[in-house]
């Protein structure tokens, strides 16, 4: 196997070594857009004789014994054995069927599937973006950018009638609902963020005091 390791941060290892299914197969992803692509799946034979021995024994117990089973165990030594070089095979023939479906980036260096490569540059679409859906994508930024504007413009136009000095509570102290700025709780009816003055000497008494702060006069 070559010493050069390629897409080695975008693949998911599928493989099997034991049973009916053991087999080779790995699956790669597009850096850009996540879109996956799986290589053509590759079986291990000697998994699947294990496989197949392992149910045979298992199934006629009697008839093969302590010999079947010891067979086995030699056959599934063997399948460990043959696994590792079997695997690395397997995986750089994927390799190089997956560089024919991927590009590599001059750039960024990233693996790219056809839709996400701009063929006139050499590059991925994230380093070279398409010309006209970069200038569509920009004249809706600047629709949406002047729209934004205009409607600031307006919501400072309307600031003249916005009574700046009034106090506000968002939320009903008494029953949690929202208020959204009104004098009184929909929820149930408390006033809201106005201050109480006291009979005597009009001084501002605190929420929840029962004297005021100033002539001592009951609330």
């Amino acid at each position: 196997m070559s010493n050069e390791i390629y897409f080695s941060n975008n693949y998911r290892d599928l493989c099997e070594q034991h049973g009916t299914g053991a087999g080779f197969q790995f699956e790669f992803s597009c850096w850009r857009c996540s879109d996956t692509w799986r290589s053509a799946f590759q079986p291990y034979t000697s998994g699947r004789m294990a496989g197949w021995a392992d149910r045979v024994v298992g199934s006629a117990w009697g008839a093969f014994g302590r010999a079947g089973s010891e067979a086995s165990s030699a056959l599934g030594g063997l399948v460990g054995a043959n696994w590792g070089p079997a695997k690395d095979a397997a995986f750089q023939k994927s390799i190089d069927d997956a560089k024919t479906h991927f590009n590599r980036c001059g750039r960024c260096t990233n693996y790219v599937c056809a839709r996400c490569w701009n063929a006139a540059q050499g590059l991925c679409l994230g380093c070279a973006p398409d010309t006209a859906a970069e200038a569509l994508a920009a004249q809706q930024r600047g629709l949406n950018d002047a729209v934004s504007q205009r409607a600031y413009e307006t919501g400072s136009a309307q600031a003249a009638s916005f009574d700046t000095d009034q106090r506000r509570q968002l939320v009903c102290p008494q029953c949690s609902t929202e208020t959204h700025g009104a004098r009184f709780c929909p929820g149930c009816g408390h006033r809201l963020a106005q201050a109480d003055h006291c009979a005597s000497c009009n001084a501002e008494i605190p929420q929840g005091a029962a004297f005021c702060p100033d002539c001592g006069t009951r609330r």
